[in-house]
């Protein structure tokens, strides 16, 4: 049952971003030994952590669990098949003297951690109703900045190559003006880790107050852009600080934006692979001339 330890270990990581400073020593003391942690009373676990027995139990329902003795079976089933420490600090940060086959396998564990975790938490009614909204709009927008910025391209020229009326901004200017353009029946797409990013958000305020539909896709089911959106997809919270954290929050991203490609691509299959097939052939001259 290696799954149901896993599952548990991204559960925890997960929920930390949003959980407040008291609630994440607990979590913390979790992850470190489930097995020994599995063992302690709510007291000793809160004397550990440094909190009261009801911040522990607030803690635990917090995490999906009704109450501390069932966090605590939860755990006590981690520990008795969960990988050895040296093992699940692999996914830290990548330091100074880390070989460059460490720093690789460090980034491929972050990574895996992070998709795994996506794919746990995804809401896939809210997908199903985010890629009906895409599928039937006349227009749809594409906002994100920085590294978000980078998946939201990704997601617009996925979109465009299968035909359909597609626009990315990253500029807050730009944004601005063509969300003051949306109406009823059109979409945004906003890409924001954090969901409290300004230049995000004022033209998912601007559409929003248009009479678009948004499609959030953030880590922060509780922040400003989720509050705003309409259909919340979850994409991981970054867990490192560095290197692995970062990529592994992109790719993340990356998974959500092409769940909800497929999935539009998928209401028009044949039309796709026209579009897909009229695309590739359009460059098709430019390779050849390149390979001469």
């Amino acid at each position: 049952m290696k799954e149901a330890s896993t599952t548990l270990h991204e559960r925890l990581v997960a929920a930390r971003p949003s959980l407040t400073a008291a609630e994440q020593r607990i979590t913390a003391v979790l992850l470190h030994d489930p097995a020994a942690a599995a063992q302690l009373t709510i007291s000793a676990l809160a004397e550990r952590a440094g909190t009261s027995e009801a911040t522990v139990a607030r803690a635990a329902r917090s995490l999906g669990f009704s109450g501390y003795p069932e966090l605590r079976l939860a755990l006590a089933a981690a520990g008795a098949t969960s990988a050895p420490t040296a093992e699940l600090t692999l996914s830290g940060d990548v330091e100074r003297g880390d070989s460059l086959a460490t720093a690789v396998e460090k980034l491929v564990a972050a990574e895996t951690t992070a998709l795994r975790s996506t794919l746990a938490q995804l809401d896939l009614t809210a997908l199903a109703a985010a890629v009906a909204a895409v599928s039937t709009a006349p227009r749809v927008n594409v906002y994100g900045v920085g590294v978000s910025g980078l998946v939201a391209q990704d997601l617009w020229h996925k979109l465009m190559r299968i035909g359909r009326n597609c626009q990315v901004f990253d500029d807050v200017h730009l944004a601005l003006t063509s969300a003051a353009l949306l109406g009823p029946g059109d979409v945004v797409v906003a890409v924001s880790h954090s969901g409290e990013v300004i230049d995000v958000l004022e033209p998912v305020r601007l559409s929003k107050a248009g009479g678009a539909t948004v499609v959030a896709i953030t880590s922060q089911p509780k922040s400003s852009l989720a509050r705003l959106a309409d259909q919340v997809l979850q994409s991981a919270a970054r867990t490192e600080q560095l290197l692995p954290g970062a990529m592994a929050g992109r790719a993340s991203q990356l998974l959500v934006t092409d769940a909800l490609f497929v999935g539009v691509a998928q209401t028009d299959f044949d039309g796709a692979l026209r579009a897909m097939r009229a695309t590739t052939a359009a460059l098709d001259g430019r390779r050849r001339k390149e390979r001469r």
